[in-house]
């Protein structure tokens, strides 16, 4: 039996993403992967936030999706763009890239860092006791691993077998997705009726001014509201002519299909993301309508939370308790995400009353106040964690400043490239003390003489010291002090002794 300190089922975005955040923390960690290669049928999530962005760069690969995709502002809310250029992040934009780069690239970079993945493999059932879990997978293979964290999707076995429930809200709309050919072009965009909502694409675009400029040649990308959303059965091309002729008058003479599948506006959170040694993320935690582009971007924030937590337990270095913490992040979180989505779909209606309702918020959205704020809780820059501290940094991600330090001018992203906390002194060197924590924590004296500003907040007061975790959250501001500074270390890095060594 193959033996592993962590093992992640599922080799989606959210697996990938928390592999990477794991192996460079040195754990011994391995993906289980039903596909036998990162090949994804299909149309899923189709780019990054800002946020998500920005944590690619805190880890010194984001230039290898900028470089494929298209930066836009795309940051909506159901019904209306709302622009994020005016934003103090380096990301003040949202990047177009379907999810099979994403999941590409990020295959490619987690390949770097040694991790193994077994593919072609279902993970079969698990069993967990007090030392750790034994999996048994298709083929009558089995591991052995400390922790088992469930990335597979909204149909998650991982979460079944654990026995930890689901609950939410039943779908009241139904999508179909597919991509194949015509002999009628159809009205590339989207278009809203009064018998509901369909889109019409090519999978090659370009964003030009803000707009999508589609290809001229190719297959075509369906999406069509179906005229309810108790279907159970797996969609067919029947099924697909039917409701565009009851949509649009004509099925396009559309054949040659490619692929087909359905989605809902299922609403449903993991009632806890941990039980035992057991953990979830991404789509086996929470499941929405994809409109507002939020699932991928979550499950990313999902893994890039939980990476630095489980690795410091498996090495010994903090307690288990630390992993429960993840929960009290996160779950707030997805919860706030299956709210929006839900408010989303419900502004998509196109009865009289709903279009009354989506007036009245557009000129919401067309304020200042408004627009900034759902623009950032959309982008993902505006979440902040409940922790200890009165600093409006504390709990929140931390600016990418350029800071001045003796050895050179260094980007603050760039101190979070091997997923390590920092201590950033921007006082008199000397005075914090964190000998205690050398091996965990990096020191570093730095000067910064701009303006402090948030997403949606403004401008703050400039704290003499700040305490960044490896996901690039605030744990601790200094104002002066060093007040309230071991205790956040030994909460969130150990305690102080000897085994500050890094593994």
């Amino acid at each position: 039996m193959k033996e592993h300190a962590v093992v992640i089922a599922g080799a989606g975005p959210t697996g990938l993403m928390l592999a990477g955040e794991l192996a460079l923390a040195g754990v011994d960690v391995a993906i289980v992967e039903r596909r036998p290669d990162q090949a994804l049928a299909g149309s899923r999530a189709g780019g990054l936030s800002s946020r998500s962005l920005e944590v690619l760069d805190q880890r010194g690969i984001v230039e290898r999706f900028l470089a494929q995709g298209q930066k836009a502002q795309v940051t909506g809310f159901a019904v209306t763009r709302l622009g994020i250029s005016d934003f103090p992040t380096r990301h003040n934009y949202g990047l177009a890239l379907r999810q099979k780069h994403i999941e590409r690239i990020l295959a490619a970079w987690i390949d770097e860092l040694a991790v193994p993945i077994y593919r072609g493999h279902d993970l079969a059932g698990f069993v967990q006791d007090e030392a750790g879990v034994t999996i048994e997978l298709s083929g009558g293979e089995a591991l052995r691993a400390a922790y088992l964290v469930g990335c597979d999707g909204g149909r998650s076995l991982v979460r079944k077998t654990a026995g930890i429930a689901f609950p939410g809200w039943e779908a009241t709309t139904s999508s179909i997705l597919a991509e194949a050919e015509v002999t009628e072009e159809p009205p590339l965009g989207v278009h809203r009726t009064a018998r509901g909502i369909h889109a019409f694409s090519r999978e090659q675009y370009e964003i030009r001014d803000g707009k999508i400029v589609y290809a001229q040649e190719g297959p075509i990308g369906v999406m069509v509201t179906e005229e309810t959303a108790n279907a159970t059965a797996e969609p067919t091309l029947d099924d697909l002519r039917s409701a565009l002729v009851e949509l649009c008058g004509t099925d396009y003479g559309i054949h040659d299909l490619k692929w087909i599948s359905r989605f809902t506006d299922m609403s449903r959170q993991a009632e806890s993301y941990r039980k035992g040694r057991v953990l979830l993320a991404g789509d086996a935690a929470h499941v929405h309508s994809p409109v507002g582009g939020q699932g991928l971007n979550t499950g990313v924030q999902d893994a890039v939370n939980l990476g630095w937590k489980l690795a410091q337990v498996v090495k010994g270095v903090s307690p288990d308790s630390l992993l429960d913490t993840y929960h009290r992040e996160r779950h707030p979180v997805a919860a706030r995400v299956l709210r929006t989505t839900m408010a989303q779909v419900a502004l998509q209606r196109t009865d009289d009353r709903t279009e009354a309702l989506r007036e009245v918020v557009l000129e919401l959205l067309g304020m200042e106040e408004p627009r900034k704020r759902i623009a950032a809780e959309m982008s993902g820059l505006g979440i902040r964690y409940d922790l200890p501290g009165t600093h409006p940094l504390v709990g929140r991600r931390m600016p990418d400043l350029d800071l001045v330090t003796p050895e050179g001018p260094v980007r603050v992203f760039a101190l979070l490239h091997d997923a390590r906390p920092v201590l950033l002194d921007l006082a008199t060197p000397g005075r914090l003390d964190v000998a205690p924590w050398s091996g965990r924590v990096r020191l570093v004296h730095g000067r910064y003489d701009g303006p402090w500003e948030l997403p949606a907040i403004g401008a703050v007061g400039a704290p003499a010291a700040v305490l960044i975790r490896p996901d690039g959250h605030v744990a601790w501001v200094g104002e002066g002090t060093s007040d309230g500074l071991h205790e956040a270390m030994s909460t969130w890095f150990g305690p102080p002794g000897p085994q500050a060594g890094r593994a």
